[in-house]
């Protein structure tokens, strides 16, 4: 492997301005890859552009609210105009909600985490599986948790909004299974993320793996040489976790 195995990439990254996808971006950008920097947050975005810029990377700063889905559709026709290809895609970014019985959640709430972990992830595909397909390796990656995979009490509006997003995924991969695309999941299980301080509020986060520890396996996923579709990938069942 070269020390640029990501060069001359383009790929997008999602909640890209913290956690996990902050160190995604980074992670993508050492290894070559121009990165397509989504978030809502044009402060956060610039410092993360600051930060690949001083290592000699190169980063696309796109402030948006993903709720916006129009605005999903510009952003392909921009990609398409500026690069004519998409090479990689990190749907990275998601929202808790509120955890509490599932007759009392309110409707904008259940609305709000819909539309970001489910449906942004859906006209995500929408506007750029056309640019996965003009690369000559598309890869597309989305995150997704454990308890997509079973009922667990007080979670029900976000698991049931990663359960969706769990089989439009593999729906989507065995309709792309013979192109050069290859798409898959990837669950980090318990990691120091500001999500997981909400939602476990008295773990100590030195306990759990921090973001940056999934960057070199994200890497990987959104490498041509990874040829897995349609996989759940469970990050603590990787060479890449280390118990601390």
């Amino acid at each position: 492997m070269t020390d640029k195995p990501l060069s001359g990439r383009i790929t997008l990254v999602t909640g890209a301005t913290r956690g996990i996808g902050y160190h995604a971006a980074l992670a993508l950008a050492d290894a070559g890859s121009q990165v397509v920097a989504v978030g809502r947050t044009q402060g956060a975005l610039e410092e993360l552009d600051d930060t690949i810029t001083s290592k000699g990377g190169q980063c696309t700063l796109v402030p948006m609210d993903l709720k916006n889905f129009e605005g999903i559709d510009q952003l392909g026709a921009i990609i398409n105009e500026r690069w004519g290809r998409l090479d990689g895609l990190f749907g990275n970014a998601g929202i808790l909600g509120d955890l509490m019985p599932s007759n009392q959640i309110e409707p904008k709430t259940f609305e709000d985490v819909f539309a970001i972990n489910m449906t942004a992830n859906y006209r995500l595909i929408r506007s750029l599986d056309p640019l996965l397909r003009m690369s000559e390796a598309g890869r597309a990656v989305f995150m997704t948790s454990s308890v997509a995979l079973g009922g667990r009490a007080f979670w029900a509006a976000y698991a049931a909004s990663k359960s969706a997003l769990e089989t439009f995924v593999y729906s989507y991969a065995e309709e792309v299974n013979v192109t050069q695309i290859r798409v898959n999941l990837l669950n980090p299980g318990g990691t120091a993320t500001r999500m997981r301080a909400k939602a476990i509020p008295g773990e100590n986060p030195d306990t759990l793996p921090q973001p940056e520890a999934l960057a070199p396996l994200i890497v990987d996923m959104l490498s041509p040489g990874y040829q897995e579709n349609g996989g759940r990938v469970n990050f603590r069942d990787t060479p890449y976790f280390t118990p601390r």
